[in-house]
């Protein structure tokens, strides 16, 4: 294709998380902690006894006894804008597989901020907040950003018409673009990201997230509390610090 104009442009708002597979469970912390006990045989007490499992993972989670919630595994599938994958992958407990412009042609999917998107940064360094921006604020970001992809992306056609390399082409691409990868973790790696990229007044220790990651951090998070429900309270009742 000669001019990226022709090209269908997508401008969106969202990110994705699908959980791809998963062997998580509560049974899985109360295995671990009763290694020298029971063992095995915690997945017959959790049907007998529910209250007791939940009381020995609310006293593994209060006391912050933690590896025993490393013996769990999950895979996301998640599609973000690639600014989001670079705070993403500050977290080095997480496995990453992302996709590659070396070896496919991106696809034209950009990010733009949507009408509840705060625009606006107030405060000094270390105490600020976010505010609304006002419809103007809005319009000016929209146009502005659409304008900059519109041209990044015929500039990064242009050069892939002309033969030139994808690894050298996608230089001229914005990390608003759209990526996707494959991450995996443990229910400790998990909760420690969650402490930190999501905003909640009732957390122990305070965490200021970027909103795009923090979008990512609640869908994963509602994905995990279904597998591991007991945990998931726990984490929730003991302030959301990971063990």
């Amino acid at each position: 294709m000669a001019d990226g104009e022709a090209m269908d442009i997508e401008f969106r708002s969202d990110v994705v998380v699908e959980l791809i597979k998963s062997a998580a469970s509560d049974a899985d912390v109360l295995w671990a902690a009763r290694v020298s006990t029971k063992g095995e045989n915690s997945l017959a007490e959790i049907e007998a006894d529910p209250e007791r499992s939940k009381g020995l993972i609310n006293f593994l989670m209060r006391d912050r006894h933690g590896t025993p919630f490393e013996h769990s595994s999950m895979t996301f599938y998640v599609k973000a804008p690639i600014f989001v994958f670079r705070e993403q992958m500050r977290h080095r407990t997480f496995s990453f597989n992302e996709e590659s412009g070396r070896y496919r042609r991106l696809e034209p999917v950009f990010y733009v901020p949507g009408p509840d998107r705060k625009l606006v940064q107030e405060g000094r360094p270390g105490k600020y907040v976010f505010v609304d921006g006002t419809p103007e604020q809005h319009k000016i970001v929209t146009a502005a950003m659409e304008e900059s992809y519109r041209q990044a992306y015929r500039a990064y056609t242009e050069m892939l018409d002309a033969g030139i390399a994808r690894e050298v082409a996608r230089s001229v691409l914005p990390v608003g673009l759209y990526s996707s990868m494959y991450l995996t973790c443990n229910a400790r790696a998990l909760m420690n990201f969650l402490s930190l990229r999501i905003k909640r007044e009732d957390a122990t220790f305070p965490s200021f997230p970027q909103r795009e990651i923090e979008m990512v951090a609640e869908l994963m998070e509602e994905e995990w509390a279904k597998l591991m429900p007991l945990t998931h309270a726990a984490f929730e009742a003991n302030g959301r610090v990971c063990p």
